[in-house]
């Protein structure tokens, strides 16, 4: 008798999230950011950090209200 093994579900991981919410025309700021992953600040610039030295290109600019906000780009 032999055992089946199911495929194993990919599950959404926090780092997924991130890259969505960069991936997106508004970007994401550091709140926003920290609000979807339960990061503090600090751990939300240090993945934005992490981003970058694998390579990744993030722009950072302004909304209207002030908030600055990142978003990958090319």
């Amino acid at each position: 008798m032999s055992e089946t093994s199911e495929p194993v579900a990919s599950r959404a991981t926090k780092s997924d999230a991130v890259i969505k919410l960069l991936g997106r025309p508004k970007g994401a700021t550091i709140g926003e950011i920290g609000t979807a992953t339960d990061w503090q600040p600090h751990s939300t610039r240090a993945y934005l950090t992490s981003l970058r030295k694998k390579g990744r290109v993030l722009a950072k600019d302004k909304r209207r209200n002030g908030d600055t906000f990142y978003r990958l780009t090319a």
